[in-house]
């Protein structure tokens, strides 16, 4: 019968349990659950064998790092190795990680187990663990776990630079959906008010403006000559601020009701608020952008840069992507129909949005959108492995994307790209060696205040 012993790790450190009666306790889970509760009863199955303490906390953080991606740490191997008997094929080790069990198994030929009754005797260890470690005490595991939690967490998010590119991906979504409302909406508002003012779209084609002024004059027969000066306030124009006036005394639209205006009025309301929010959420894009992205954001812009790391899913996979990739990135419809059908493939998706696009001559469009994906995917690697987010190489992309343009139309021959390279890592390197060197000074002016405030403290 193969004896059972079951490893439980904790912030302090690693311990080893020998399990008796596992065949019956095995069969019988209810009364193991029963006797989890009891330490008395739980000692009587479970008796600790060996305990392993991390010497610092850095040894916890690593061998927590190790094991949450599957690693056996050096530490427990040598624990397992000396303090598990030497016919190691006789015994089974229980797990909580089936990774782990794998790697265990794999080190050093013992036998993982991870089901069955085992998930209830690590429940039970986890519950009496400072009870049954000598020294060891309820703070004390504590006070390890608090600090072991916290640097294991602060790895991690150091690790998952871009999570940020989740808001970059909900901005864009939400900012296109609000363009569609919004132009839904001003239109609805436009023909709704054209009943009692019809003139007041040609004099104010823009739609957040003409909501405001819609919100504004409500009557028109209400505007007089003392209204030009309010209306120049909302439009930042006096000639078309006089020309409302001006239409509105020889206005041919019909008389409404004071329902109906209030209802128009909210409306319009409700546009200008929609209209608003959606500039904050322009600029809020915009400050994500230069935090996750700021390389790609100087090249192509924000919404077009927010648009590729949406439609890759994140900027890590938009990073992996092959410039070919990038480059029909947003159309693979038309890639798949071009397939089928056997005729030319879409020289660009989302990239056409950008202004290189637009500038480049017919001829020219597909070798500027291929430069520029290539560009995008160098620039998305720069930002997604990036440890000094700089948008350094960003602009040296776009100047270079810009002589490219250049060299179509005048044939006037670009930098080579060596040398701009060079150029940009040498900058980045001094603006990353002026960043370090004011951190040190704000740390030395800290720790200055904190010395001369303890001396006054002591005085």
């Amino acid at each position: 019968m193969a004896k059972l012993f079951v490893l439980f790790e904790h912030a302090a450190g690693f311990g080893l349990f020998s399990v008796s009666e596992f065949e019956e306790v095995s069969m019988l889970q209810p009364q193991v659950e029963a006797s989890v509760l009891d330490l008395s009863r739980f000692n009587s199955i479970v008796k600790l064998v060996g305990f392993s303490p991390f010497k610092t906390a850095i040894a916890a953080l690593e061998s927590a790092n190790a094991i949450s991606e599957g690693i056996l740490p050096q530490d427990l191997a040598v624990f397992l190795d000396t303090t598990l008997p030497a016919k190691k094929k006789k015994l089974t080790l229980g797990v909580a990680d089936s990774k782990l069990g794998a790697a265990i198994a794999e080190a050093l030929g013992i036998q993982c187990n991870h089901l069955g009754a085992i998930p209830e005797i690590i429940r039970g260890i986890r519950m009496h663990f400072a009870s049954m470690v000598k020294g060891l005490t309820a703070q004390s595991a504590g006070v390890a776990q608090l600090g072991l939690g916290h640097s294991y967490s602060r790895a991690k998010v150091k690790f998952n630079v871009h999570r940020s590119d989740n808001m970059i991906i909900q901005s864009i979504a939400m900012l296109d959906l609000l363009d569609k409302d919004i132009n839904t909406f001003s239109m609805r508002i436009r023909e709704w008010y054209s009943y009692h003012f019809p003139e007041l779209v040609k004099i104010v084609p823009d739609n957040h403006m003409y909501a405001k002024v819609a919100q504004h004059i409500k009557d028109r027969k209400s505007l007089t000559d003392a209204s030009v000066s309010e209306l120049e306030e909302i439009l930042m124009d006096s000639e078309k601020a006089q020309a409302i006036v001006d239409a509105a005394k020889m206005s041919m639209g019909m008389d409404i009701s004071v329902v109906d205006l209030m209802n128009i009025q909210m409306f319009a309301g409700r546009v200008v608020r929609l209209s608003d929010y959606r500039k904050q959420l322009a600029e809020y894009l915009h400050s994500k952008m230069g935090n996750v992205a700021p390389n790609l954001q100087s090249l192509i812009g924000d919404q077009v840069g927010a648009r590729l790391i949406s439609k890759a899913g994140s900027l890590t996979n938009l990073a992996k992507y092959p410039a070919s990739t990038v480059q029909i990135l947003g159309a693979e419809k038309a890639l798949f129909r071009a397939l089928k059908t056997r005729t030319n493939t879409p020289k660009y998706g989302l990239l056409y949005h950008s202004t290189f696009i637009g500038r480049a001559g017919i001829k020219n469009k597909g070798r500027i959108s291929r430069f520029l994906a290539n560009k995008c995917s160098i620039a998305s690697r720069i930002d997604c492995f990036t440890e000094a987010a700089s948008s350094v190489f960003g602009d040296a992309l776009r100047q270079q994307v810009e002589d490219r343009l250049k060299f179509y139309e005048s044939g006037e021959a670009p930098r080579k790209n060596t040398e701009v390279m060079e150029e940009a890592i040498a900058l980045s390197e001094q603006l990353a060696s002026t960043k370090k060197a004011k951190k040190r000074k704000s740390k030395k002016l800290e720790n200055g205040e904190s010395k001369k405030s303890k001396k006054v403290a002591q005085e």
